[in-house]
């Protein structure tokens, strides 16, 4: 049996431990949970130029210095927090970008009332489901497809910001709204590809 440093992987998972960790158990694992999807929101529009290691580096960070992803909590930060957030090194320190996720919480907060759950309006794009694509390589899949820009639309038109759909189709792969491992990725199968 392959133990964990052998097993057949996406090839961007590569030999950091902290990337395949999170390849290994959380990319493309379906999430319904508010608090998490908000995460994967902000830290997405933090990644906006960067690469993904970067952010999965400062995660822990963010997680402090955005009192725990709670959307509550960081529609409620005012400019001294926006000043102290500018001066943690632990974060991308990007007026933009940290302006954006004060006022996602918002939007966030909004979607919510209006739907119940901020799952309940994301996973309706998908009809309740994940799409489970098979890629032979990573060379085949897209940066965005129409249901990322749909989704990226109507964010955009309810206040939200970094939500390109570039950015959203990355958020839909991070929480298991679409299955985009590779078909010779041990996760693909795990997470329902080949089935039907």
């Amino acid at each position: 049996m392959a133990d964990a440093t052998t097993l057949p992987r996406c090839a961007w998972a590569g030999s950091d431990p902290l990337y395949r960790t999170y390849h290994d158990e959380e990319w493309g694992v379906p999430v319904h949970d508010d608090r998490l999807l908000f995460e994967f929101l902000i830290l997405e529009g933090a990644q906006a130029g960067l690469s993904w290691i970067t952010i999965l580096r400062k995660r822990l960070t963010y997680r402090e210095a955005f009192a725990g992803f709670d959307p509550d909590s960081v529609a409620r930060f005012d400019e001294a927090k926006v000043a102290e957030l500018l001066a943690n090194p632990g974060i991308i320190r990007n007026r933009l970008k940290v302006a954006s996720a004060i006022t996602n919480a918002r939007a966030f907060l909004k979607i919510q009332e209006e739907f119940g759950s901020f799952a309940a309006y994301q996973w309706r794009f998908m009809d309740g489901k994940p799409i489970i694509n098979a890629w032979r390589s990573i060379a085949e899949i897209p940066a965005g497809t129409p249901v990322s820009d749909a989704m990226s639309r109507d964010l955009k038109k309810r206040g939200f910001r970094f939500v390109g759909s570039t950015i959203i189709y990355a958020h839909m792969q991070a929480v298991g709204m679409v299955n985009d491992h590779t078909v010779d990725c041990f996760r693909w199968r795990e997470l329902g590809g080949g089935q039907g």
